[in-house]
Order: C-alpha cells, then sequence, then structure tokens
C-alpha cells in the first residue's frame, strides 16, 4: 500500500525529480490536463481535481511520518491546484495556441505556489494533508482567476477572435 501512495503522492515520481520538484509536479499534470481540456467536458476537470485532492488528502499522513512535514516529493497537492487553473478555460484545438494557454496556466500557478501572495501563506499553516493541499487549491484559484483576466484583456495572444 506504501507503493501505491509514493507513486500517487509523488506525481508518478515526477517529485522526485531534483530541483524544485513542485515545478516539475505541476509540469507532470500536464500531461493529464491536457487532453481532458481537450474533451471539452467541464465536468472532467472537477473529476480530475477533486480525485487529486482527495488522494492528496489520502497519502499526506504517509508521507509526512516517513519524510517529514510537507515533504518536496509530495506533489499530488500541485496535480489538485494546477488543475484548477484551467476550471472554465477551452482550448481552441490548435497546439500553438493551447500551449501558450498551458504555459500561461502553469507560470501562474507556479507564481501563487511559490511566493503564496494573497493569504495563501497563512492558508498553509494548518496542519496536516488540509494544509498541504489549501494553499495549492487557493493557488490554483487565484491563477485561474488572472488567466481569466489576461485572456479576457488580450484574447489574440491566446488565440481568441
Amino acid at each position: 500500500m506504501n507503493k501505491l501512495k509514493i507513486l500517487l503522492g509523488t506525481g508518478f515520481y515526477s517529485g522526485y525529480l531534483p530541483k524544485a520538484p513542485g515545478t516539475f509536479g505541476s509540469l507532470a499534470s500536464l500531461i493529464f490536463i491536457y487532453p481532458i481540456l481537450q474533451a471539452q467536458n467541464f465536468y472532467f476537470i472537477i473529476l480530475f481535481a477533486l480525485i487529486c485532492s482527495l488522494i492528496s488528502l489520502w497519502v499526506s499522513s504517509y508521507f509526512e511520518q516517513a519524510f517529514g512535514e510537507d515533504p518536496g516529493m509530495l506533489v499530488m497537492d500541485e496535480w489538485a491546484g494546477q488543475s484548477l487553473v484551467f476550471l472554465s478555460i477551452s482550448m481552441t484545438g490548435v497546439l500553438k495556441t493551447d500551449l501558450i494557454v498551458l504555459l500561461a496556466g502553469f507560470l501562474l500557478f507556479r507564481f501563487f505556489d511559490i511566493l503564496k501572495p494573497l493569504g495563501i501563506n497563512q492558508i498553509q499553516k494548518y496542519k496536516g494533508g488540509i494544509g498541504i493541499l489549501a494553499d495549492d487549491i487557493l493557488a490554483g484559484l487565484y491563477a485561474l482567476i488572472s488567466l481569466k483576466t489576461l485572456i479576457f484583456m488580450w484574447p489574440k495572444i491566446f488565440g481568441i477572435v
């Protein structure tokens, strides 16, 4: 069971990549998020975020016991937060513009997740799985708002219009 928790908690081992495991974990999640977005079904991305959140909560106590408080290799919380960035974002079907949207969403999520502004740092202080997950959920929601704003302000950059 612990091997399954490690497999899932590390985002299929993407959290083991050296230097910035959260960044690599977030990037790896896009491999799953992009096909979900191409399906153009709002409920699939919600389901993915929910599954990632539940997995994060399930494995977090094991990771904290085995590796210490909020261990870097635990990236399933990043997967949950990263997926929320694209909650109401539509793909164009054109690879170039879709990649621009994915890159913008990724960078915005990493910005909020690393710097932790606007209360994200405060919410991270909760102990256990909730604290591990909640800051990424909030970072994902802030990144979603920012991405939607950027798409609205500069639609041509994002291949809309």
